[in-house]
């Protein structure tokens, strides 16, 4: 049993390095699929606004990744 979870894991570490990144991810897409149509969002817009939250969930993530793997100053 141990080498199949083990197999499970390795599986899903090539799919989904960071969680929350792929957590960021999802819930942009949630946000444009069940939001954007509530608040009346034309439908012209709804793809630049998902690439938008995308991006941002992008630069968050970097950033937060860059401030953990600094070196401390003396």
């Amino acid at each position: 049993m141990s080498a199949i979870s083990r197999s499970v894991r390795e599986l899903w570490g090539l799919f989904v390095e960071d969680a929350s990144f792929t957590i960021g991810v999802v819930g942009a897409v949630l946000i444009a699929a069940l939001g954007f149509p509530r608040i009346g969002i034309p439908g012209s817009f709804r793809g630049a606004l998902l690439f938008v939250l995308v991006i941002f969930v992008l630069v968050e993530n970097v950033t937060r990744s860059a401030r953990s793997a600094r070196p401390p100053t003396p």
